[in-house]
């Protein structure tokens, strides 16, 4: 446990602003990001007196808007300024904060500085807001010297970067832990870890291209086959989300095999997902998942989230091109706690 300082005032924080909720103001249209960095830290002086804190505006955004290209220019700021600061301070918006949490941890590995990714349901401008808790606790996070990796930092708990998950839309406990546990909590100022972390040995490595030619087939009782073909012929990789612990419905497998045998020849990838949130999929269990897992040799995404599913094929696909072996292999080693079960 570690108690976060007071009156420090030595440790360097850079805040990157790309807008959000916590950042927004009610318009005639709805909440909409107006506020910069250096506005956002004027709600919370508290901290600013206790560390060197320096702001950055990447983008000013609603967090739907966000795109792989936003994560480059945000990995970008970070490697330009890494030697200058002791952490790093992300404010996004919660709706697609998961899927950046994911990509920053396969764009930015082996990081001995922390970086934290935060935001709030309600804007920091409002009296009830969750914003200052967030933004101040991510803040001191950052700041502390045990600190490291990309982590979601949201209601006083710290999860890991790829296991994180918005699973309510209004409640400040809006994220969760999913298939892993929070690496941490904040209360009362000071920082409880349950998951104690190693330094990392390797330099730190910074990426900048993602392939996001990718698509996610949610599959339904009645999914038409003619979507499969389409899907083929217009995205390098397939991910399905199938039911319970994985498979291909009877009615989808004789097309599904004929684009299979067409495309995967030229580098195309399938990844196997399932809709079920807690404790992954395993296509062996049942008939149909068992053959054609076997007749493929498909990749298959186990306990991983779909956000961290989706972000690891983006930036294996930009790092070994259509290597079907490479991609492969690197989709189950383990990076920042992503899978466990493979």
């Amino acid at each position: 446990m570690s108690t976060l300082p007071q009156g420090a005032g030595l440790r360097r924080i850079l805040l990157i602003a790309t807008g959000g909720t916590i950042a927004s103001l009610l318009s005639d249209h709805g909440l909409k990001p107006v506020l910069y960095a250096d506005e956002l830290l004027s709600y919370i002086p508290e901290v600013c007196s206790e560390y060197r804190i320096e702001a950055v505006q990447i983008c000013n955004i609603d967090s739907s808007n966000m795109t792989p290209s936003v994560w480059e220019e945000i990995v970008s700021a970070i490697e330009a300024h890494y030697l200058s600061y002791d952490g790093f301070v992300i404010c996004h918006g919660t709706d697609t904060m998961a899927y950046t949490s994911a990509a920053l941890s396969y764009m930015i590995q082996n990081s001995n500085k922390p970086i934290v990714i935060t935001g709030s349901q309600r804007p920091i401008s409002e009296g009830s807001t969750d914003a200052r808790q967030n933004l101040v606790d991510s803040i001191r996070y950052a700041a502390d010297q045990k600190s490291q990796g990309v982590v979601l930092v949201f209601n006083g708990n710290v999860i890991a970067g790829t296991r994180a998950r918005k699973t309510f839309a209004h409640s400040y406990n809006a994220f969760s832990s999913v298939n892993f546990p929070v690496l941490a909590v904040i209360q009362d100022r000071k920082i409880i870890r349950y998951i104690p972390q190693q330094a990392f040995t390797e330099p730190v490595k910074f990426t900048h291209e993602m392939n996001s030619s990718i698509v996610v087939l949610k599959l339904i009782p009645g999914t038409k086959p003619e979507l499969l073909e389409y899907l083929f012929q217009n995205y390098d990789c397939l991910v399905i989300e199938s039911f319970g612990v994985g498979g291909i419905p009877r009615s989808l497998q004789e097309v599904f095999y004929r684009e299979m045998e067409r495309w995967i020849s030229k580098g195309k990838l399938v990844v196997m997902a399932t809709q079920v949130a807690n404790e992954g999929s395993n296509m062996e269990i049942y008939e149909v998942g068992q053959k054609v897992k076997e007749d493929f040799n498909l990749i298959e995404a186990f306990d991983m989230t779909l956000e961290a599913t989706v972000t690891k094929l983006m930036y294996l696909m930009a790092e070994c091109g259509n290597n079907y072996v490479a991609v492969a292999d690197g989709f189950y080693k383990t990076i920042n706690y992503d899978i466990l079960c493979h």
